[in-house]
């Protein structure tokens, strides 16, 4: 099954006040966005999100263009096409998962590709998710900006 179709069928979920009914279906979510994600399928990472969802890669915008929110599935899409056009993930491994009532946290490590150069690296990402009808509502991303800067500078 398409990872997209997978997305689609997981927003259909049992809900109480708003809020996903079980962990596991929370996590389940993310880790289709993440190989979604890590296979450079933006149309299944966008469908994983809410329609008025939102990501936010943490950093300064003057240090690093790729910082700063993006809403909604038109500009999510566009931002998704970028970073992976521009980033690849490869080997994520899932270390700590933590999830409370709408709320998700994920820390990981993955080794990123910069496609431009091929130069690989290293480095741990610290993802903080709230969830909305099933679906990603917001994703701020913590990542080694300097890092990121360093490779593609």
């Amino acid at each position: 099954m398409p990872l997209h179709a997978k997305v689609a069928r997981l927003r259909r979920y049992t809900f109480q006040g708003g809020q996903m009914a079980q962990r596991e279906e929370m996590l389940a979510l993310i880790r289709t966005a993440y190989a979604a994600r890590d296979g450079g399928d933006v149309e299944s990472v966008v469908t994983a999100f809410h329609p008025e969802g939102h990501f936010t890669l943490m950093g300064d915008k003057g240090a690093l263009e790729l910082t700063g929110r993006m809403e909604g599935h038109p500009t999510l899409r566009g931002a998704f096409t970028q970073f992976t056009a521009a980033f690849g993930f490869e080997n994520r491994e899932i270390l700590t998962e933590l999830v409370d009532g709408d709320r998700a946290a994920v820390h990981s490590r993955v080794l990123v590709r910069h496609n431009p150069s091929g130069t690989t690296f290293s480095t741990e990402i610290l993802d903080l998710f709230r969830f909305q009808d099933g679906k990603i509502a917001e994703l701020t991303e913590f990542a080694d900006t300097a890092q990121i800067k360093a490779v593609i500078s």
